[in-house]
């Protein structure tokens, strides 16, 4: 699925085959510069969260272009050596599901290294023994915040211990997450969050934070009527120039603004009808619908759930409609009740 960009970088970043995933898929890793600040990342540990991997492809883009940023992009390519696995999980890619072909999530794997793909990243962490590694994800559409606004794009510099200790590492993970969010706040204002920080040593970037390593989790999320995430791959494109000193300059920060960052809320819904009128309830209700991605003969189509239903102040609609006091019909021209799968809503009756 990536092999034609593969081979159009080919000549102009190394790119090897550094193991296979338990169907025996190639795992490729792409080296990117030559210095001696060697950084590891990689994307699609969970197989249908693709949009690290898009701004991964849309950096080399950048990289290998002759018009614009030339002399940073010379000093990136001068200073650090990033290698990339563009996706660790090819057969949960292919399936269009977090977990690989086992149904194992690898991201709770990091202890018992069960399953190859597990195997491999363990591998090339040993042998490059990189001064940071990039553990590069997608979040749902649940997230939010206070304010009312969506967590379009979340950090989180792990945790190395229960206690959740600041330590070295993790003190270099946050003054870089401050760095990309200093960025990203004149793009997304208010729209950037702080990934809860339990400690779970079955986690990737925990267990390589324990072991003195910064570690940090990007978490690509919801930004508005963007769903297919094209612009919120762009945030995060803008994230990795601002990391590696292409955009921005070097900034001198102070870690402790990390726990300034507001911490990811769930508290968002795709749809949230208010005030309906629905058959199970005496009172006005309001119905909170939650999309379902599923693969669809090679498409991924959003299939609306009611999610919950009740008096949802608290919560946020990406989508929001006021029913006041209506019915709420679906195409099977029947009224919504919980637990019902939403395949279209086609109106409201008095």
């Amino acid at each position: 699925m990536i092999l034609p960009l593969l081979n159009e970088y080919k000549n102009k970043f190394k790119i090897s085959i550094v193991g296979a995933s338990e169907k025996d898929k190639n795992i490729h890793l792409i080296k990117i510069g030559n210095g001696g600040k060697t950084i590891l990342a990689w994307s699609q540990m969970h197989g249908n969260e693709s949009t690290t991997t898009k701004a991964i492809f849309d950096l080399l883009k950048f990289l290998n272009q002759k018009d614009f940023f030339q002399n940073e992009i010379q000093n990136f390519l001068n200073t650090y050596s990033l290698y990339v696995i563009p996706i660790l999980n090819p057969d949960g890619a292919a399936l269009y599901t977090r977990e690989n072909v086992n149904g194992i999530d690898l991201n709770r794997d990091a202890q018992k290294l069960s399953q190859s793909e597990s195997r491999c990243l363990r591998t090339v962490f040993d042998t490059l023994k990189p001064s940071m590694c990039l553990n590069m994800h997608d979040q749902r559409t649940i997230y939010g915040f206070d304010n009312g606004m969506p967590a379009t794009v979340s950090f989180l510099s792990p945790a190395a211990n229960a206690a959740r200790s600041v330590t070295k590492a993790r003190m270099v993970a946050m003054k870089n997450i401050v760095r990309m969010n200093n960025c990203l706040q004149k793009f997304i204002p208010g729209q950037v969050g702080r990934y809860d920080d339990s400690f779970n040593s079955a986690c990737v970037g925990d267990t390589f934070q324990m072991e003195g390593v910064p570690t940090i989790l990007f978490e690509a999320g919801h930004y508005k009527d963007d769903y297919k995430r094209e612009k919120t791959r762009e945030f995060i494109f803008y994230a990795l120039l601002t990391l590696f000193d292409i955009m921005g300059g070097r900034q001198k920060v102070d870690y402790n603004d990390y726990f300034a960052i507001p911490e990811n809320r769930n508290n968002y819904r795709d749809i949230i009808i208010r005030n309906a009128k629905l058959a199970s309830h005496t009172s006005l209700k309001d119905a909170a619908i939650q999309y379902v991605e599923v693969l669809n003969n090679g498409v991924i189509i959003h299939v609306p759930h009611l999610d919950e239903i009740g008096g949802l102040e608290k919560l946020f609609g990406h989508l929001e409609i006021d029913a006041q006091g209506s019915e709420i019909l679906t195409n099977t021209d029947k009224t919504l009740t919980y637990g019902v799968k939403v395949s279209d809503i086609i109106g409201f009756r008095a």
